[in-house]
């Protein structure tokens, strides 16, 4: 019953507080020590051919590390008393979560747009990716934005959820530093397609459960929201397998298919162009509304996925 209502506080504080600043996220410290980890690796491993095995030690000693001082501090914690170790614990895993990180991120987006400030909207918009944004129009501005909130809804919020409900805190910041292994190492580029490629696999391994109970949750959710369920689960099966990642193309795919939107396409990453696969159908452009309204279906997901990690986690307490 603990383990229930402490994955239930951690999900309301998330939603209320989200990330707060003037403290330091546990995300920020594990990148510090991936960036000081790869220094170290560079500065001793000179022979491209030798990063592939030194690129082994990121998940090893990157996600064993954060499962065990977490664990540690979750233990000194309720050592010192019970209620402690439980809101400590709490706190911790709601730093894995961004529900609100990710919806406040897409909504500013849409406000721009709302606003008719597109410059704005840009600026906005590459906070939060990759791509070239200062000449997108409003549909790209907005296909971009539903990518995001699309694809982040399995590493931002079932997959730690999921993590959290099985092994608690530590397991939940466990894949949170495997995860952010992956967006800062796990790139398919000259610089780190040896280094990297083991953070990249881990990070496709950790997902892939998570990745597919998501896109039956978005069914389920779309059709709560009224929206195309039916087209959200034939444009899964249909496109996902298209996108070059095995998880990231079920919530994308299935987004698009719930919208009646498609997704994918041309980009550009420091004025290299890059081609996307197109998934779902171009039955009409992109516009502010399927930014909130993918920010909806994100919220039912991670209702329903809570609902069931809370479940997971009494049964397994």
């Amino acid at each position: 019953m603990n383990e229930a209502l402490i994955l239930g506080a951690a999900y309301l504080i998330d939603r209320v507080v989200g990330d707060p600043r003037g403290l330091t996220h546990p995300v920020v410290i594990i990148g510090w020590w991936i960036s000081r980890l790869e220094t170290v690796i560079r500065a001793r491993v000179k022979k491209e051919e030798h990063l592939k095995r030194a690129g082994l030690l990121f998940p090893l000693l990157i996600v064993t590390g954060s499962y065990a001082a977490v664990w540690l501090i979750v233990w000194v914690a309720a050592w010192i008393h019970p209620l402690l170790g439980w809101c400590v614990s709490a706190w911790f895993i709601s730093t894995t979560i961004a529900t609100k990180g990710l919806a406040d991120a897409g909504l500013d987006i849409a406000k721009h747009l709302l606003a008719g400030d597109f410059a704005q909207a840009r600026r906005s918009l590459s906070m939060v990716v990759g791509r070239d944004t200062e000449h997108l129009d409003e549909s790209e501005i907005c296909r971009g934005a539903v990518e995001t909130v699309a694809e982040n809804i399995v590493d931002a919020i079932v997959s730690p959820l999921i993590y959290a409900a099985i092994g608690g805190a530590p397991l939940a910041m466990a894949y949170r530093a495997a995860n952010t292994l992956d967006s800062m190492v796990g790139y398919k580029n000259e610089k780190y397609l040896n280094l990297g490629w083991a953070s990249a696999r881990f990070d496709d391994v950790l997902n892939y459960i998570p990745a597919r109970l998501t896109a039956l949750l978005l069914v389920l959710a779309s059709q709560l929201a009224n929206l195309d369920y039916r087209q959200c689960w034939a444009m899964i099966r249909r496109d996902a397998h298209l996108h070059p990642s095995p998880n990231s193309g079920l919530p994308e795919a299935g987004v698009a298919g719930a919208l009646g939107v498609q997704l994918g396409g041309l980009n550009f990453y420091q004025g290299v162009p890059s081609n996307r696969a197109r998934m779902g159908d171009p039955l009409r452009p992109l516009s502010s509304g399927d930014i909130q309204a993918t920010v909806r279906l994100m919220y039912l997901v991670s209702l329903l996925c809570l609902l069931i990690c809370m479940a997971i986690a009494f049964m397994l307490g």
